[in-house]
C-alpha cells in the first residue's frame, strides 16, 4: 500500500507545474528535506533547487507518506523542466535596470511679438507660440515691461496667461516702455522675447493707411524728359511719419523731391531720366504701426533702329527681308516694326507693314522692271525709332515675257425641237363667260404656235385670241356658246420638229 501511494501521486506531481501559484505554502518544507536532492547527485544540477520552486514541493509531497525516496527519484517529473531553470535564474537574480529619468527641457521663446493697439493708458500685444514646446505642456505666458531709462522689469501677470494676446493697462500717458514675454511650463521657463524698440504710450486715433491710386498699382510709365508728379493720399492720427526709398535706398534729393502734408505726400521729378526708373517704396508710420506701398516707375524713350537688315531674295513681284532687334530698346519692350519701301526712280517711301512683330517679312505687289530699297523702324510704347535700318542692296524686279493664250471652248448648240413643259388641262365653262387655255413650250429656234379646234386650225376669228409670252401660250375664248365646246389642240413647230398637246372644253348652258 505505501508503495502504490507515490505512484498514484506522481501524475499529480506532473500536473502541479501547471498550477505554480496554487501551492506556495510547502516552500519551506523542501528546505528541510535536504536528503531528497542528494540521491540523484549526478542527474540533478545544483541550480535546480534555486529556480524551480514548484518542482521541489512536488517531490517533497510523497516523502511525507513513505520514507522511500528511491521510487520518487526514479520519476523524471522534476527533470522535465530543466530547460526552464536555465532561463529563470537570469530573471530572478538580475532584475532589469530602472529607466533613467528623462532630462527636462524647457520650451523655446515665443515668436513674432508685435504691438496690436495703443491708447493713452494701455498697450495691446500679440505673439505666436514657441516653435518647441519642450518636454512638458505649456502652462501659459508671463509678461513684464520696462520703462525707458530704468533697468527694472515690472511683472504684469502673476498667473500665466493662456492666450497669445494681452492688454497691459494702467500705464502712464507719454511713457516709453518695452515689453517681453516668457513661455512657462513644468519643465521650466523659456528665454524672454522682447520688443525691438521702446513704444510711447499715447492714443492712436486712426491707424496709418496708404490710399494708393488705381493707376499706380501697375507699372507707371513716363517718357524721358517729362515730369513725374505723384500725389498719394494717406490717413493716420496723430500725424504719421512719411519715408520714401528707391530700390531699398534713400532718395537722392538732386533727382527727386518729396513734399508731405497731413493727408498726402507728393513725389516730384522735374525732368525724368532713365536712371530714375525703379521700385519706390512709401512707408507711413506711427510709432510701431506702419503701412507700406510699392510703386514701380519706368522712364522710357524711343528705341534704337534694328541692328541690321538684309535682302534675302527677290523673285517675281516679291522681295524677302530679314533684320535683327535693336541694341537699345529704350527701357521698354519692343512692340513691333514698321517696314517701308522706296522706288529707286522716285525715292519716295511708302509703308508696307505697321506694328509688325516678326523680324522677317515678304514684300509683295512690286512693279516689274523697277528697283526698290527697303528700311525698317523699331517701335515701343514711346513710338518709332528716330532712325531706320536701310538695305544696302537694291531689289530689281525682272521683266518676264508673258503670252496669254486663251483657252478654247466648244460652242454649245442650244438648238432643240419643241417640247411642252406644261400641257393643256381640260376645262368647263358656262355660256357667256370668257375662258382661257394655257400651256408652256420651249424650243430653239423659237417654235411657231398653231391652235386647232376639233383638228381644224383656228385662223383669224375675233372670238379667239392667241398670245405667246416667254414660252407661255394662251388661247382666250370670248363669251363661248355650246357650239364652241370640243377638243382644242396647241401645236408648236420649228425646223427641228413639232409637238402638240390636247384638252377638252365643255360649255354648259345654265338651267
Amino acid at each position: 500500500m505505501p508503495a502504490k501511494a507515490p505512484i498514484k501521486k506522481s501524475p499529480a506531481a506532473k500536473a502541479a507545474p501547471g498550477k505554480p501559484q496554487a501551492a506556495p505554502a510547502p516552500v519551506p518544507e523542501p528546505v528541510q528535506e535536504v536528503p531528497v536532492p542528494e540521491v540523484p547527485v549526478p542527474e540533478a544540477p545544483v541550480p535546480i533547487p534555486e529556480p524551480v520552486e514548484n518542482s521541489v514541493p512536488e517531490a517533497s509531497a510523497p516523502p511525507t507518506e513513505t520514507p522511500a525516496p528511491e521510487t520518487e527519484v526514479s520519476v523524471p517529473a522534476p527533470a522535465a523542466p530543466v530547460s526552464e531553470p536555465e532561463k529563470a535564474p537570469e530573471v530572478v537574480e538580475e532584475p532589469p535596470p530602472e529607466p533613467e529619468a528623462l532630462k527636462e527641457e524647457p520650451p523655446s521663446e515665443p515668436i513674432e511679438l508685435t504691438v496690436d493697439e495703443i491708447d493713452d493708458t494701455s498697450i495691446s500685444l500679440k505673439w505666436k507660440a514657441p516653435e518647441k514646446e519642450g518636454t512638458a505642456a505649456l502652462d501659459g505666458y508671463l509678461l513684464e515691461y520696462q520703462k525707458e531709462g530704468s533697468q527694472e522689469w515690472i511683472a504684469v501677470n502673476k498667473e500665466p496667461s493662456v492666450s497669445t494676446r494681452y492688454k497691459i493697462q494702467n500705464l502712464n500717458t507719454g511713457d516709453k516702455v518695452t515689453v517681453r514675454v516668457t513661455a512657462v511650463s513644468k519643465a521650466g521657463n523659456s528665454a524672454p522675447r522682447a520688443l525691438e524698440n521702446f513704444v510711447q504710450i499715447r492714443e492712436i486715433v486712426d491707424r496709418p493707411k496708404i490710399r494708393l491710386p488705381r493707376y499706380l498699382r501697375q507699372t507707371f510709365v513716363k517718357h524721358v524728359g517729362e515730369a513725374v508728379n505723384l500725389v498719394i493720399p494717406f490717413q493716420g492720427k496723430p500725424r504719421p511719419q512719411v519715408h520714401w526709398t528707391k530700390n531699398g535706398q534713400p532718395l537722392d534729393p538732386k533727382h527727386a523731391s518729396v513734399r508731405n502734408s497731413e493727408s498726402d505726400t507728393i513725389l516730384f521729378i522735374r525732368t525724368a531720366e532713365r536712371k530714375d526708373s525703379g521700385i519706390y517704396e512709401l512707408t507711413v508710420q506711427i510709432d510701431t504701426l506702419e503701412d507700406k506701398a510699392k510703386i514701380e516707375i519706368k522712364i522710357a524713350e524711343r528705341p534704337g533702329p534694328p541692328k541690321s537688315i538684309k535682302l534675302l531674295d527677290a523673285w517675281g513681284f516679291n522681295a524677302a527681308l530679314e533684320w535683327t532687334p535693336p541694341l537699345d530698346d529704350g527701357n521698354s519692350d519692343i512692340t513691333g516694326y514698321t517696314v517701308q519701301k522706296a522706288d529707286k526712280k522716285t525715292g519716295e517711301w511708302f509703308t508696307v507693314q505697321e506694328h509688325y512683330r516678326q523680324t522677317n517679312c515678304t514684300v509683295s505687289d512690286l512693279i516689274m522692271g523697277n528697283s526698290y530699297f527697303f528700311r525698317v523702324f523699331s517701335e515701343n510704347l514711346c513710338g518709332l525709332s528716330e532712325k531706320a535700318a536701310v538695305t544696302k542692296d537694291c531689289a530689281f524686279i525682272k521683266k518676264t515675257g508673258i503670252t496669254y493664250t486663251p483657252p478654247e471652248y466648244k460652242d454649245r448648240d442650244f438648238a432643240e425641237p419643241p417640247k411642252f413643259t406644261q400641257a393643256l388641262a381640260n376645262r368647263a365653262t358656262t355660256t357667256g363667260y370668257s375662258t382661257k387655255l394655257f400651256c408652256c413650250v420651249r424650243g430653239s429656234p423659237k417654235p411657231k404656235i398653231v391652235w386647232l379646234k376639233n383638228q381644224m386650225e383656228i385662223r383669224e376669228d375675233p372670238k379667239f385670241r392667241c398670245l405667246v409670252n416667254q414660252g407661255v401660250c394662251s388661247l382666250e375664248i370670248r363669251k363661248p356658246c355650246p357650239f364652241d365646246g370640243g377638243v382644242y389642240t396647241c401645236k408648236a413647230i420649228n425646223s427641228l420638229g413639232e409637238a402638240s398637246v390636247d384638252c377638252r372644253l365643255d360649255v354648259r348652258v345654265p338651267q
